[in-house]
């Protein structure tokens, strides 16, 4: 079952022969039997339009004219009015058969363009899962980004109309002049006169629009891969003040993008001229050679009407064939760009990713290079003869000084990079011949620089056993699930449920889900993450709902770490929450809404600004003295802050106004002078009146919020929970001795105050007897659990470098792959901890291959084996002592860390 599916996945993607290299192949390949529905469909619509262009002149002629009344119809008899009726009658149902076939026709080509474009995006994709990794170097991948999402687009649209469109608009443009040339002669070849001339200029002049299009396209890329490179490197762009050259540079793509645009829009109108006013030429054929026809007798009336209708009719079609001609055009250079970017040397065949082979599958073998040599893309060698065997269960490290080879070496061994010359094995088996589905999974990788995806911390580490649905689809028997999958399978895309269950329990050692959990509180301690893991805990928010159990137990550690201060003799060091004082160590806002905000309605920087906030302070006569304060504190920000630089820690530590806003209010401060507070307009009131909600009386000791003001603070905060209405009763989550704060960190609920400012060992000492009572509780599982979901961001910008590292060991020593590679994987960390993680390491990989890149020689004693890189091949091969003694390239680099320090 497991190989089935993964081969189909494989088939899913493309064929055996790769990319179709033509446009139209590309189409005839994925939907030879839509379009073929969608001729015969267009087929059947031209005799109805036939017979709705032939009515009118019956309806004219006979209906209105009284010429040949038939008299009867089947067998009824009918006047002229009433034949008339039923003329007019007849004509309305062919406008509405006709209007049915285009809507069935259009909405059938638009679903199979989508569809087409689905499975075109799905393909690309699949392609750069198995692009060569030296494409990424020359490629990037705002570039790849463009292609797949931006510059395939318009071929959704194309698809569907590529067959179906000109045969429907030539076979319409065709019946009309069928329908011409039966009324007369001469007026049909009136229609088509300039014709020839339109098919002869227009590709003429199409041609270099396309040239210009192609020149857009790859000019457009740059621009993509020079703003996604500024976004990358902003970092370094603020750091050496290269902003306005990073400006000029992309001025000068968009200065280029506008010639080439300007170029094509000319060009484009003047086609567009050329075609409208040939296109009135024809009308003054009509009118002259069809009205002398009409006066001599030679053609009816009714039959000229018709005509002039039926070319009203023939322009639509004919400027659908032009404009056809230049989609067309646009189309075929949009995919012609694409399969030559999608179709680099050295991409992996779609069988060698998805074939699947038994699980028992075992790489437990001798590792053996035999002249292995990697060139780089101007020939020069990245490794070079590397011939090495490694026997399983070996610890081999390899080391050398930067640039000398080793970090490419461990992607060979990891088979990330396909040499040029030589070969590996593993077990007996050439690694180039391994589908990813092994190499994948019993081959271990962590690099220095290791991606995290934009997930929680449990989803990142998971992944490392998340290779195919070991489930089934969540939603396998229900309609919605069985259209997603048939949607699926006809775009050609993998009908695979992301929602199924993915993690492969087998594959990490365990058998339940709580074997999961414990084993991955396990590797969290092993790869020295679980304090940091601990500490996203205590800062996470959860919802009581969701977890009644725990809620209950923090409330319960709440009463206990109350108790364990007062033991200690500690109590003062938290100043708990209490309805009826006023906490010194909590904010103004803190201390008038007596809990914790939920959303955005009374966050602390516009809190001022809120209307029910304002009905408080207006209720209770805090207004004025709100603007008093807060005109104080702008006046002693002024003066303390007025002539430090912007960057100034204290800014960040004491100041309640920014750098930038300093200059607004001095000028503030000087209209307040000359004018009063009353005397302010109502921006300045309030900006002056929001000061004072940021002020902590314990921590700033300005003195400003007396006792008096804290008394009336505690007047307002009844008077706003009376008066909340009842809308706004869910943006505020009320503190309760005896409730479980759901806007709040499992830290605040636990705390339910606030550490007192002032005593330095005070943070130290809460924190120790938070971390007892914690423990006591049996609650630090729980604050793991909750903090691994902490979501790691846009390739992990949350973390640092040395926890994604550590992430990256824990995914991959989840699923117990035989050989372990490793590449400068703890060089972001501490010598205390990176000592730590590779014990742990050894510990996990006891009898299992490790092959590790150092970043430094002198971790080399804990290995059995070192290969020595210099000049990108390894100079020296043997154990630490060994080589230390010999006094090569190895005693080289340790005498160099040693005199480094």
């Amino acid at each position: 079952m497991a190989a089935a599916a993964g081969l189909a996945a494989g088939r899913f993607l493309e064929g055996p022969h790769g990319m179709e290299r033509t446009l139209f192949g590309f189409i005839w390949r994925y939907s030879k039997r839509d379009q073929v529905l969608l001729l015969v469909m267009t087929g059947l619509s031209f005799p109805f339009l036939y017979v709705s262009l032939e009515l009118p002149k019956t309806i004219i002629n006979e209906a209105i004219g009284g010429e040949n009344l038939p008299g009867d119809l089947f067998g009824v008899s009918v006047d002229q009015i009433q034949y008339l009726f039923v003329l007019s009658g007849l004509f309305l149902a062919l406008v509405c058969v006709n209007g049915a076939f285009k809507y069935v026709v259009n909405v059938f080509r638009g679903q199979l363009g989508e569809r087409m474009l689905r499975r075109l995006r799905y393909l690309l994709y699949g392609r750069v899962l198995r692009f060569p990794l030296g494409r990424f170097r020359r490629t990037s991948q705002g570039e790849i980004i463009q292609m797949i999402t931006a510059e395939v687009e318009p071929l959704g649209g194309f698809v569907g109309d590529s067959i179906a469109l000109p045969a429907f608009q030539g076979g319409t443009l065709l019946t009309i002049l069928i329908f011409m040339f039966v009324q007369d002669w001469m007026l049909g070849l009136a229609a088509i006169s300039l014709y020839p001339i339109q098919a002869y200029m227009i590709p003429k002049l199409q041609r270099r629009v396309n040239e210009l299009g192609k020149e857009r396209v790859r000019t457009v890329r740059q621009l993509s891969e020079r703003i996604g490179e500024s976004i990358s490197a902003i970092e370094e762009i603020h750091a050496n003040d290269g902003a306005r050259w990073a400006l000029a540079n992309v001025a000068e793509r968009l200065g280029v993008i506008f010639d080439i645009r300007y170029e094509i829009y000319r060009r484009k109108f003047l086609i567009k001229f050329l075609n409208n006013f040939i296109a009135q030429l024809t009308p003054f054929l009509f009118y002259a050679i069809g009205g002398w026809l009409v006066i001599r007798g030679d053609l009816t009336f009714g039959a000229l009407v018709a005509v002039l209708a039926a070319y009203k009719d023939l322009s639509a079609p004919w400027k659908e064939l032009l404009g056809y001609y230049q989609r067309l055009a646009d189309a075929r250079i949009k995919y012609d760009q694409v399969v030559e970017q999608f179709d680099p040397a050295g991409t992996m065949p779609a069988e060698l990713q998805f074939a699947e082979l038994p699980d028992d599958v075992s790489l437990v073998g001798p590792f053996v290079g035999s002249n292995v040599t990697l060139l780089d893309e101007d020939g020069e060698a990245e490794v070079e003869s590397l011939s090495v065997t490694i026997e399983p269960g070996a610890k081999v490290a390899l080391v050398g000084p930067s640039g000398s080879g080793t970090d490419s070496a461990t992607m060979l061994l990891a088979r990330l990079l396909f040499p040029d010359r030589g070969g590996l094995s593993i077990a007996g088996t050439s690694l180039a011949e391994l589908p990813e589905t092994v190499t994948g999974r019993r081959i271990g990788y962590v690099g220095p620089a290791p991606h995290l995806f934009n997930a929680s911390l449990r989803a990142n580490i998971l992944m490392g056993a998340m290779h195919r649905p070991v489930g089934p689809a969540h939603d396998r028997d229900t309609p919605a699930g069985q259209r997603r999958r048939a949607a699926a399978a006809a775009s050609g895309n993998s009908t695979d449920d992301t929602a199924a269950d993915w993690v492969d329990l087998a594959a990490v050692g365990v058998g339940t889900d709580a074997e999961l959990e414990a084993r991955l509180m396990q590797l969290l301690g092993r790869v020295d993450l679980d304090d940091d893991v601990y500490g996203f805990g205590l800062r996470s928010v959860i919802d009581p709902d969701e977890w009644p159990g725990l809620a209950e137990q923090v409330v319960g550690a709440r009463r206990r770490l109350r108790e364990r201060l007062r033991e200690e003799g500690v109590a003062e060091l938290v100043e708990a929450f209490d309805e009826t004082t006023y906490n010194t160590n909590a904010s103004v806002a803190e201390n008038l809404l007596f809990g914790t905000p939920v959303g955005r309605a009374f966050a602390l920087d516009h809190i001022a600004q809120h209307p029910h906030v304002r009905h408080v302070l207006d209720k209770t006569g805090l207004v004025n003295d709100f603007a008093r304060i807060g005109r104080d504190v702008a006046m002693t920000m002024v003066e303390l802050f007025a002539d430090l630089p912007p960057d100034h820690e204290y800014f960040s530590q004491y100041s309640f106004i920014s750098a930038e806003d300093l200059p607004t209010y001095q000028v503030l401060l000087g209209r307040a002078e000359r004018l009063g507070l009353d005397g302010l307009d109502a921006e300045d009131r309030d900006r002056l009146v929001s000061l004072p909600f940021k002020l902590i009386p314990a921590r700033h000791r300005l003195g400003m919020i007396t006792p008096e003001i804290q008394d009336r603070i505690l007047q307002a905060r009844r008077v706003f929970t009376e008066d909340l209405p009842d809308g706004l009763r869910g943006a505020v989550a009320f503190f309760s001795s005896d409730r479980y704060n759901a806007a709040a960190t499992l830290q605040d609920n636990i705390l339910f105050g606030k550490v007192i400012h002032g005593r330095a060992d005070a943070q130290a000492e809460v924190g120790r007897l938070l971390a007892e009572v914690i423990d006591g509780e049996r609650l630090r599982d729980a604050v793991l659990g909750i903090g691994i979901g902490f979501e790691a961001g846009i390739a992990g910008t949350r973390l640092t470098a040395a926890q994604r590292q550590k992430i990256a060991l824990a995914r991959t020593l989840l699923r117990r792959p035989d050989v372990l590679i490793l590449n400068q994987a703890t060089g972001a960390l501490d010598p205390a901890s990176q000592a730590r993680v590779m014990t742990a390491v050894f510990a996990e990989a006891r009898h299992r291959t490790v092959i590790w890149s150092l970043q430094r020689a002198g971790l080399a004693p804990m290995f059995d084996r070192i290969l020595v890189f210099s000049g990108n091949r390894v100079v020296e091969d043997g154990d630490f002592e060994h080589l230390k003694a010999r006094g090569g390239v190895f005693a080289s680099l340790i005498e160099e860390e040693k005199a480094g320090g």
